[in-house]
């Protein structure tokens, strides 16, 4: 599979998402990382479980310096489960739910992990939640027919590892921004809620629409 047929099998699979902009960086170093792995036969949920140890070991070690790599590992690995599913052939609804609940478990870690750093409870809660309920709108929509979300907001998984990470290194300098970084966190990640829901609704609010 070339690089191209990738990116419209990605598209394909994401109700039509255009492959533009940071989303087109993504997956080209997605492609790259994971065309070795499938020449050895890595299997994407082990990619799946290997992102939420990972995850895990971010917010047991969080405090280490070596923090940051393991945080790369979780979101490399979270990242090109889909990718090596896609150009091994193996892509499946089954495959999908493993890797929509490794994503969810991998980032109750992060968020932990944002805590330990000294962000507030409330603060690293509600981003949580807004995280989780943006992730939930996308699946239920999805469920519901041929309704993909295919908006790219200000908040992916990326971005909130960025967060995380940059909030690691202030740390490990001795600078106190974990709670500045996780109130900028939350609001964007509100902001990254609503810009969902309103292509949900207008989706669902199309003439074919259907009613629950």
């Amino acid at each position: 599979m070339t690089r191209e047929e990738y990116f419209q099998r990605w598209s394909e699979l994401h109700g039509g998402a255009h492959v533009t902009g940071i989303v087109k960086w993504w997956l080209a170093i997605s492609f790259a990382i994971s065309r070795p792995l499938v020449r050895i036969k890595v299997s994407p949920n082990a990619l799946s479980i290997l992102g939420v140890i990972a995850a895990v070991f971010t917010y047991t070690e969080t405090r280490r310096d070596y923090c940051i790599a393991i945080l790369a590992l979780s979101l490399v690995s979270d990242g090109i489960d889909g990718t090596v599913a896609i150009l091994s052939g193996k892509a499946s609804t089954r495959g999908a739910m493993v890797d929509a609940i490794c994503d969810r478990i991998g980032e109750t870690f992060w968020a932990l992990a944002f805590y330990k750093l000294g962000a507030p409870a409330w603060i690293i809660g509600a981003a949580w939640v807004f995280a989780f309920t943006q992730e939930y709108a996308r699946a239920r929509i999805g469920g519901l027919g041929d309704y993909q979300i295919d908006v790219v907001t200000i908040a992916e998984r990326p971005v909130r590892a960025s967060f995380l990470a940059v909030a690691i290194v202030a740390y490990d300098l001795k600078i106190a921004a974990a709670t500045t970084l996780a109130t900028v966190w939350a609001i964007q990640q509100a902001i990254a809620l609503v810009m969902v829901m309103r292509s949900g609704h207008t989706r669902l609010s199309a003439p074919d629409s259907v009613s629950d």
